[in-house]
């Protein structure tokens, strides 16, 4: 069984445990330690999929259809590791758990309660990402204090009876505000913060004080005699330019070797190297290029992390800094669209759902298409890039997906249950659950030979993570690409369209889709590579026609 370390918030929330957890995990793992994590969310959903991402975020898929906070993603980028369902839970999924085994009888007519019941799951829940590894780091979500979070911070207090403190380790991050009136960094917050941790039954091992410039000395001193921690074991996090600096910041502060110090086990000297050519790449790029994204949560960048971070490794990977011009695509109006696109290097449309900002994504598109920018599109991405080739180049007015348009008289994208034989529609039920209905986690991909797509991968058939509910309509398959549209990436069977591309075009490529969830810093996406690379290229001839 592993030993394991509790990440807790306090002071705000958004404070990063999520990536500061995830930097404390790289560390170990760069000490040759076998490493998992898990994020608790206190939250009543039993999953954020039907979250609306102004509430929380980026919805990230794993690769067996979980889907989880985004938090998720920071541990695949840093760890390199794939996540699952055991990863994250939620008070929501613990609650149903308890709940149908209530109601299966298993309790034996014992009165159901937050303590044992609710408690006990939790823990079995934490306990379950503990085999077959060295160290397993479970973030808490939340700030301490919050009535919602109470069960995970008894369960955890609980283990540490369980299994003894040389087996468990307590890491309470927290923020030190500075007040510019009296230039003081101020430590009452976190002591405030400790004694709600304290009330519980808490006492942290490690104090990660996050603040925007060095903690000196005499404000860790402060903080160990009022928090009855020692003073070595409280950490500064700094804010950083890059989040890839993180691990080295917190390396410097000896943050690993005092957890390893506290578990017992041995500290090694990490090999840190790979993460250092990531840095050198971010910190000193050769290039530069402009990319803008096209969505309708712009004003939020959390609900594109996996994006946003997919794009920075496709840059990594061709040595170039990539800047993002976000456009909200409420905004895009064909005649407009030369005002909000002219200049960038490359357009991308992301996935999302409904109608808003639709108009705007097709126009975007169809910049891209005629004025031979390279375009990426992404699950909903693709979905308009169908509907704007059918409309604009097959011929087919009125060409739509029947998430957005019933009487369209050409669905050219609809529900896998609306298709019967011939492309006609038929009835569904709009008023079903929505939670966990899509498809969802990695499935396999057969690419077109001689294809961009082809060429972009190294291999013939690929594995990507999905998540939808709309598809291509194979009613119009043969009449699109007599068009010159060209379906190169599809299901085994050849069901389900997966890539389509336009051949005449410097780089148009949509896919069905995640290809984000699946990139890192140290293994960047082929799609991403490629697109980085076109854009670049685009730059090249932008600037020589300017010249």
């Amino acid at each position: 069984m592993a030993k394991f370390v509790f990440i807790t918030g306090g002071v705000v929330s958004s404070l990063g445990k999520g990536l500061a957890a995830a930097s404390l995990a790289a560390l170990l793992q760069a000490r040759g330690y076998r490493v998992t994590m898990q994020k608790l969310d206190p939250y009543i959903n039993v999953d954020p999929g039907t979250m609306s991402p102004f509430q929380h975020g980026e919805v990230f898929v794993t690769d067996d259809g979980a889907e989880t906070d985004l938090d998720l993603g920071h541990y695949e980028r840093f760890l390199g590791l794939p996540m699952g369902k055991a990863n994250n839970w939620t008070a929501g999924r613990i609650y149903q758990h308890v709940i149908k085994r209530e109601r299966r009888g298993d309790y034996l007519g014992a009165t159901v309660q937050v303590i044992p019941h609710i408690t006990d799951a939790i823990k079995n829940a934490v306990r379950s990402v503990g085999n077959d590894v060295d160290i397993a780091l479970i973030e808490v979500g939340g700030t301490v204090g919050d009535i919602e979070s109470l069960p995970f911070m008894e369960a955890i207090r609980q283990l540490r009876n369980d299994l003894g403190k040389q087996e468990t380790m307590f890491v309470h991050l927290t923020l030190l505000p500075y007040i510019p009136t009296s230039g003081e960094l101020k430590t009452k917050p976190t002591q405030h913060s400790v004694k709600e941790l304290l009330a519980i039954g808490i006492q942290p091992d490690i104090l990660v004080c996050r603040s925007d410039r060095a903690v000196p000395e005499t404000e860790k001193r402060k903080i160990a005699l009022f928090c009855n921690v020692d003073q070595q074991n409280v950490i500064s996090c700094v804010d950083q330019d890059t989040i890839y600096k993180v691990p080295f910041a917190l390396y410097q502060e000896g943050f690993a070797r005092k957890v390893l110090d506290h578990l017992g086990m041995g500290v090694r000297e990490p090999d840190l190297s790979a993460w250092e050519a990531v840095l050198e790449a971010v910190v000193n790029p050769a290039y530069k290029t402009t990319i803008a994204i096209v969505g309708k949560y712009v004003e939020l960048k959390d609900a594109y992390m996996s994006l946003a971070e997919a794009l920075s490794h496709g840059g990594i990977a061709n040595n170039a800094k990539v800047s993002i011009r976000w456009v909200d695509a409420e905004n895009v109006h064909d005649e407009e669209a030369e005002s909000l696109l002219g200049g960038v290097d490359g357009i991308l449309v992301p996935g999302g759902f409904g109608e808003r900002g639709t108009h705007g994504k097709l126009a975007a598109i169809h910049y891209a298409r005629t004025n031979k920018v390279p375009y990426f599109g992404i699950c909903l991405g693709m979905q308009m890039a169908v509907v704007e080739f059918a409309r604009n180049v097959a011929g087919l007015a009125g060409a739509h997906s029947t998430e957005l348009s019933d009487d369209t008289p050409h669905p050219v994208i609809g529900l896998l249950t609306e298709w019967v034989d011939g492309g006609t529609l038929q009835k569904r039920d709009k008023d079903g659950d929505k939670g966990g209905t899509m498809r969802l986690g990695a499935y396999p991909c057969v690419l077109k030979p001689d294809s961009l797509a082809a060429w972009i991968y190294p291999q013939g058939e690929i594995m990507e993570r999905h998540r939808h509910r709309y598809e291509f309509n194979n009613a119009y398959r043969e009449q699109l690409e007599q068009a010159g549209m060209v379906f190169s990436g599809t299901s085994p069977d050849n069901e389900l369209v997966e890539v389509v591309e336009i051949p005449d075009h410097p780089f148009f490529i949509a896919c069905q889709y995640h290809p984000e969830f699946m990139s890192r810093p140290r293994e960047p996406h082929p799609l991403f590579t490629a697109f980085v690379r076109a854009a670049l290229e685009q730059r090249k001839r932008r600037k020589g026609q300017e010249a």
